[in-house]
């Protein structure tokens, strides 16, 4: 039963079955010898696909925008197919007796799951069967109990690394834990419940004091995206497996207020998402967490939306946020584009944008303490070149930052492993091990 649920949703046979089975249905649909339904039903049906597709278009990436990106291609072609499908379903059924009837229905239900897998293996979500059903988000706990004061501390010397003076008791567990935890607002900002990931080592006494990394999901999504999607708890254990149980404890809060909700990372008629980041949440882990409280400790970070506000965050409170990981974001913060931005934001007041908007700030302002990552997947057509824009923007301002380039898109396959692969520089950055 565990080699059926690390079978692989992205590639290898499953997506290929799947792929049949809806070319397959979608045959079966067809599958109708009348004359009236050549003639009439599937050209009308076609046109119907086309016209939806330019309709989503329209509405969704034109006029209501809900996504700080456009609606995939794949996804409206879906979208279309399975509304064909539907259609020719109906009228192909009609006709029919019962038991007939019934394998039409099926075949309706194959086409939707085998759209909704092709489309999971655009974006990656479920990498396996297993994150499908819900598996690999770690190892939950209660927050009272996970993250029990330690008597002790370890005490790192001048000029150490953690991991030079770490000694792991033999009995630390393999695994982290993760908790579900409110976070307040002291702004009135309507975040939903977070998470926390506590690596092994916390689980130690005396207790290291780790390094903290507050990590953003994108928009649309939730701060449960990095267990799903992310499969954090997988990565940071086995780092953690690789480094004595050392590994930065993770905090998942929510930094949008709903699923389709975009305040921006910043304070405004939108919401006070900044005050809530650059306050509440780093407030709230120093009341409730023993961790490295020192700004050079830690790092705030996300995935496209989620790592323009890792930037926004860095460049307008590095005094917290000393590092940051910025992988697939945008060259600023955006609701589509710079008008309809600062209208929503800021009533129209261009410059009160340009006052939090990172790259204005990156032309005046220097920041030699901080340190940032920027990565981007390299058929990334859209973000890739933002991305570099704004690499340049940050080595002029003096921020000491890296790149890192992973092969794929604006997805999973690109964000799961950016993740991964900046942990050895969090590490070197925050202390946790040396350079």
């Amino acid at each position: 039963m565990a080699s059926l649920l690390d079978w692989s949703l992205i590639d290898g046979a499953v997506p290929a079955v799947l792929t049949f089975a809806g070319g397959a249905a979608f045959a079966v649909l067809l599958a109708d010898g009348r004359r009236v339904w050549w003639r009439r039903i599937v050209p009308l049906a076609l046109l119907g696909m086309v016209l939806l597709g330019l309709l989503v278009e329209l509405v969704v990436n034109q006029l209501w925008r809900p996504f700080a990106d456009r609606l995939p291609t794949n996804v409206t072609l879906w979208i279309t197919v399975l509304a064909g499908g539907l259609v020719l379903g109906v009228f192909r059924a009609l006709p029919l007796r019962w038991p007939a009837r019934v394998g039409i229905a099926l075949a309706v239900v194959v086409l939707a799951v085998c759209g909704a897998a092709d489309v999971n293996r655009f974006f990656g979500q479920f990498p396996t069967v297993g994150a499908a059903l819900g598996g690999g988000q770690g190892r939950t706990a209660d927050l009272s109990e996970a993250a029990k004061p330690a008597a002790s501390t370890v005490v790192v010397p001048p000029g150490k690394a953690l991991s030079e003076v770490w000694r792991p008791p033999g009995d630390l567990p393999t695994q982290g834990t993760v908790s579900e935890v409110t976070i307040p607002s002291s702004a009135g900002f309507g975040a939903r419940t977070g998470r926390v990931y506590l690596p092994p080592a916390y689980q130690a006494s005396p207790r290291p004091k780790l390094p903290v990394l507050v990590l953003l999901a994108g928009q649309p999504g939730s701060p449960t995206d990095w267990l799903v999607g992310g499969q954090l708890s997988t990565t940071m254990d086995n780092y953690a497996a690789e480094n004595k149980g050392l590994a930065p404890v993770v905090v998942l809060p929510d930094h949008l207020g709903s699923e389709l909700a975009n305040p921006l990372c910043l304070d405004s008629k939108l919401g006070n998402a900044e005050t809530y980041l650059a306050k509440d949440v780093p407030n709230w882990v120093r009341q409730n967490l023993q961790v490295e409280t020192e700004p050079q400790a830690w790092t705030i970070g996300g995935l496209s939306q989620g790592g323009t506000c890792a930037l926004q965050l860095a460049v307008r409170a590095p005094e917290v946020y000393r590092n940051f990981i910025d992988i697939s974001g945008q060259r600023e913060p955006s609701l589509g584009n710079r008008k309809d931005t600062v209208n929503a934001a800021f009533g129209g007041d261009e410059a009160a944008f340009k006052k939090v908007n990172p790259l204005d700030i990156l032309a005046t302002a220097k920041f030699p303490k901080t340190a940032g990552l920027i990565a981007s997947g390299n058929k990334d057509g859209e973000f890739r070149p933002q991305q570099q824009e704004v690499l340049k923007a940050c080595r002029r301002a003096g921020l000491q930052v890296d790149w890192l380039e992973l092969p794929g898109a604006h997805n999973w396959v690109v964000w799961r492993p950016a993740l991964a692969q900046s942990l050895p520089w969090l590490a070197q950055h925050t202390g946790l091990t040396p350079r």
